[in-house]
């Protein structure tokens, strides 16, 4: 996302219980799409209770349902659900075309949102706009 926005967005991802790693596929998805994948690390949200939030965008399917800590309450928030394609069934090819499905995914929805000017706009609006957002697949 922070690469799509360049100086619009500056992008966090953390998730509500990190493994400790990157996904191997993950980050050869991004080679893939020539995306710099140099200084990422496996982080969890209480990782940027510090950092002000405008924007907090839950993307696996089983975040939907997790509650947010309380220092991201203020923060708009839109859940963008996709598979997380770690627990695809398939093997080799299979997988990476799980994780390229994804990646498709979120792209399109990142320049959608980057079509929105979500820094003007009221919260509620903006809100109601990402989710609407967070339904578009390829």
């Amino acid at each position: 996302m922070s690469y799509l926005g360049q100086d619009r967005i500056k992008a966090f991802s953390a998730g509500s219980h990190s493994i400790g790693r990157i996904n191997t596929n993950a980050l050869a998805t991004l080679k893939r799409h020539d995306l710099p994948t140099e200084g990422y690390k496996s982080q969890s949200w209480e990782d940027f209770k510090d950092t002000p939030m405008d924007i907090v965008i839950t993307v696996c399917d089983n975040a939907a349902g997790e509650t947010c800590p309380v220092y991201l309450t203020k923060a708009v928030r839109a859940h963008w659900g996709v598979s997380d394609p770690r627990h695809a069934e398939e093997p080799g090819e299979e997988k990476l075309a799980a994780f390229e499905q994804t990646f498709a995914t979120l792209k399109l929805r990142i320049e959608k949102m980057l079509e929105l000017p979500f820094e003007t706009m009221p919260a509620d609006e903006l809100t109601i706009e990402l989710n609407k957002i967070g339904q578009l697949n390829t």
